[in-house]
């Protein structure tokens, strides 16, 4: 099971992450600013919590990701919550795209 972050209170269920969005820029690569609503869902996030989940015979299998690798989901996948002021994603591991090298 991975471990969590000191300062992260809650642990995911078999197969979930937590991920923290990180926010694209206000700007365009062109130097346009983008309103509030115009920006899309971010699709890169930190991960701050993460746990395994099982395979077909019911082990628990190597981890997609760890505690702190950036990576890239689905556009909309996951549960978006508030934890401690804080917005996260809750995502399934299915919803990883690709982890940052």
């Amino acid at each position: 099971m991975a471990k969590a972050q000191a300062k992260f209170s809650y642990r995911p269920a078999p197969g979930r992450l937590i991920v923290l969005p990180l926010e694209r820029g206000e700007k365009t690569e062109s130097g346009l600013y983008l309103p509030e609503s115009a920006k899309e869902r971010p699709q890169l996030g930190k991960v701050v919590a993460y746990t395994p989940g099982m395979n077909d015979e019911g082990k628990r299998h190597e981890p997609v990701c760890e505690i702190g690798d950036t990576i890239f989901h689905s556009k909309y996948g996951g549960t978006e919550v508030k934890i401690d002021g804080a917005d996260y994603l809750i995502l399934r591991e299915d919803d990883v795209l690709a982890i940052q090298a």
